[in-house]
């Protein structure tokens, strides 16, 4: 085969496809869209829904002859040295390539979602914390220095991002989301991608698509969401990814809507994807969704049946292991039950993406080369920084922080000395490392009690749990009050542990029934508030929690979404001053635990009115954070202008940091349409600009602001650009406008198409 013309370089990676696939029996086209999940258990629930039941044990020796498409994660299995684990993917490899009559290698691949869910590697802050910096450019380096700790191993796929927006904040997986605006997932979610791709990593884009909108908040629930909903929601942040990013895989979501499960809709996977967005990589399935289309869904009666639906539908791979596009579905071709036009048109979609990668070519080496550090100084400094960036100072009323230096601190709460407090459940320590309980963590991760302990040295700190994350036992209470009122102030640091299904108070498959503070956490926070000591709430969480009943009684309020291995320094930091605060709500914080779902992407009649008795109005806004130093805002643009309905126009502001330390200010430009030809959120964000300026500095930002950002999906079904009138709010946060453009968009109506509409608004700073 080394003279093949698959095997030559320099021809086009269609022809060399097209050779390759007119060579290969059907058996070895399927084996291309599978994985083997080595080591995965199969007698319990591993770490993946209905492990035990789809997994089952396979013979290693016989599955490669026919060749691999996929090996699922050699290192977020089990824990593993990074060398050793290298060098056994490689020494895998070699047996793959010498076992088949082609030689091919197996893409690997690994979830990414934080960092590299491998043991010793860097554990950064969880996606939420992503959308609470307002950084993308942050964000793309992050990504760019996981795909070359992915690259050095030998991965070439990583399972992220996530791009599902909020919906209901009682959905387990809120901490892996960016947030609850589909701009600003969008805007982040391609960045990450941009970096990730640019060391060579397969992206795959999660969950495709209207997972987070599953009704009740319940994980796999069906999914309600209406047509207009889908489209100016759920998918806009795909489109970013892909035309913005250049992602090269998609997962399809387990979810289904309006009764098609997402690994079974042609629709979705085909005429939308790739037929309207282009789309040329690969379709995967998230772990063992084609076999609940079986075993969860009901809409395949065999698992041959399932192959052929997901096939049809356009999922290229079945992951994580092989089940039903394995023997089933080549049983079901050679009895013509499935054409076998779909393997492969699927299997010159996997092969194209593996020549892409150099997985064709004959002087392919799987050998890691040099030393291998998954946590670097590098990666450390770069979490910290997005660390620092994340955390949000919801309220400072009484101007409590910064702490004095040298002040008695009584620091009180469950969160306070567990170094896991700082990572969600898609980090190594959590999601695999507690099946583990003997072994180092392999990171270094600092608690916030240590933290603040060498933030303040000349504080007088003492510290007790008061009660455990969701024990129910009180009788630590008494004993935090007691510290509590011996001090000067009181830092409680309450939270959530991430965890699996129901193994945690965050994370896949942990939803919750209300917002309320989990166990008892929120009786100890009302003893703490009963005492005459200041009180200065933490949150280390992986979603808002309800905090109306204490707004009033708090000296002030931080918060910090799962922020990685040096959340502890950079949460420390906030609190002794040595870090401004510069974080911004990537969702909602609402008053009172029920009530849900709620974001602030709501029509006039989703907010509060005469017309319920309920009020949703959150107690902090999206968008919404405090820092410590003061802006003013000096409009320059127009109060009121028009533009055509295809030409763009500029809105402009000047900041100026009137305090007496360099600060940030995050610039939030918001659309308010106050007519159109369909119910339309009050407010919506579609541009923002972080600016960090010394004293007295001042800096002009100005939008470039085109129509097609106000464009949405009208009764017809089709994305339009309505003549009228738009407002412009140039803000600090989703309720807080300084200034507003009254802008007229005039001329024709316009039809936008999904490959040309303007997705972004460009930034310039003068």
């Amino acid at each position: 085969m080394t003279t093949a013309p698959w095997r030559d370089p320099a021809l086009p990676a269609d022809a060399r496809v097209d050779d390759l696939l007119a060579r290969m029996t059907l058996e070895e086209k399927t084996a291309q869209l599978y994985g083997v999940w080595v080591g995965a258990a199969t007698d319990g629930g591993g770490v993946a829904p209905h492990q035990d039941e789809m997994a089952s044990d396979f013979d290693w020796d016989e599955v490669i002859t026919r060749g691999l498409g996929q090996l699922t994660r050699s290192f977020g299995t089990a824990p593993v040295d990074p060398a050793l684990g290298a060098r056994a993917l490689a020494r895998a490899q070699r047996r793959l390539v010498g076992a088949g009559r082609f030689g091919i290698p197996a893409v690997a691949h690994e979830e990414c979602l934080a960092g590299f869910t491998a043991w010793g590697a860097t554990a950064y802050p969880v996606p939420l914390s992503w959308g609470a910096s307002f950084d993308p450019d942050l964000v793309e380096e992050m990504a760019r220095r996981i795909g070359r700790d992915l690259a050095s191993v030998g991965v070439h796929q990583g399972l992220a991002p996530v791009l599902d927006v909020v919906r209901d904040l009682r959905w387990g997986r809120v901490e892996e989301t960016i947030g609850e605006d589909p701009y600003l997932v969008g805007t982040i979610g391609a960045a990450y991608v941009r970096g990730l791709e640019s060391a060579g990593i397969v992206a795959t884009l999660k969950h495709f698509a209207g997972y987070a909108s599953s009704a009740g908040a319940r994980n796999l629930a069906p999914v309600r969401a209406g047509v207009r909903e889908f489209a100016d929601v759920t998918l806009p942040p795909f489109e970013f990814a892909l035309r913005e990013g250049g992602a090269r895989s998609v997962m399809a979501a387990y979810t289904e809507t309006d009764g098609v499960p997402a690994s079974a809709d042609p629709y979705l996977l085909t005429e939308l994807l790739r037929e309207q967005w282009g789309f040329t990589g690969t379709v995967v399935s998230d772990y063992f969704g084609v076999g609940f289309l079986q075993t969860l869904h009901r809409v395949a009666g065999t698992e041959a049946q399932a192959a052929g639906a997901a096939l049809a539908a356009g999922v290229d791979v079945e992951l994580p292991t092989v089940r039903c596009y394995g023997d089933p579905l080549v049983e079901a071709v050679r009895a013509g039950e499935i054409p076998e036009s779909v393997v492969d048109g699927a299997a010159a979609r996997v092969l194209r993406q593996k020549c892409e990668l150099g997985l064709l070519d004959e002087d392919w080496s799987p050998e890691p080369t040099g030393p291998i550090d998954l946590d670097s100084a590098a990666n450390r400094a770069l979490a910290r920084r997005l660390a620092e960036e994340s955390v949000v100072l919801l309220a400072n009323p009484e101007g409590r922080l910064p702490l004095a230096p040298d002040t008695r601190i009584a620091v009180v709460g469950p969160r306070a000395a567990d170094a896991l407090a700082m990572l969600g459940c898609y980090s190594f320590p959590s999601h695999v490392g507690v099946h583990h309980p003997d072994l180092p963590v392999g990171i270094g991760i600092p608690t916030l009690l240590d933290s603040l302990r060498t933030e303040l040295p000349d504080a007088k700190i003492t510290f007790t749990e008061g009660c455990d994350t969701t024990d129910p036992d009180t009788s630590g209470f008494a004993e935090a009050v007691a510290r509590s009122t011996e001090a000067d102030v009181c830092v409680a640091v309450l939270g959530d542990r991430a965890g699996l299904f129901g193994n945690g108070t965050s994370g896949e498959g942990c939803d919750v029934s209300d917002l309320d503070l989990p166990g008892v956490q929120a009786q100890l926070l009302d003893a703490l508030t009963a005492t005459d000591t200041p009180v200065v709430l933490v949150l280390l969480t992986g979603r808002p929690y309800a905090l109306g009943r204490w707004h009033d009684r708090l000296a002030a309020t931080v918060q910090a979404f799962f922020p990685g291995e040096e959340g502890g320094p950079a949460v420390a930091g906030v609190l002794s001053g040595r870090v401004n605060p510069s974080g911004r709500l990537p969702v909602s914080v609402p008053r009172a635990p029920g009530g849900q779902p709620w974001t602030y992407l709501q029509p006039p009649l989703g907010l509060a009115g005469e017309v319920s008795n309920l009020d949703p109005t959150p107690l902090h806004p999206f968008g919404h954070g405090l820092t410590y130093t003061d802006f003013t805002w000096k409009d320059t643009a127009d109060r009121h202008a028009q533009t055509g309905t295809d030409e763009p126009y500029d809105v402009s502001v000047t900041v100026r940091n009137t305090g007496s330390r360099e600060g940030t200010e995050t610039v939030q430009l918001y659309l308010h349409d106050p007519v159109a030809s369909v119910t339309r959120p009050d407010v919506r964000l579609i541009g923002y600009q972080r600016l960090t300026l010394s004293p007295g500095e001042a800096r002009r930002v100005t939008f470039h602001f085109h129509p097609d950002l106000s464009s949405f999906t009208d009764r017809g079904g089709r994305r339009v650009v309505e003549p009228g009138a738009l407002e412009l709010r140039l803000s600090s946060s989703s309720t807080t406008p300084h200034h507003t453009t009254h802008l007229t968009l005039t001329g024709p109506e316009r039809r936008l198409t999904p490959t040309t509409r303007r997705l972004t608004c460009p930034t310039t700073i003068s």
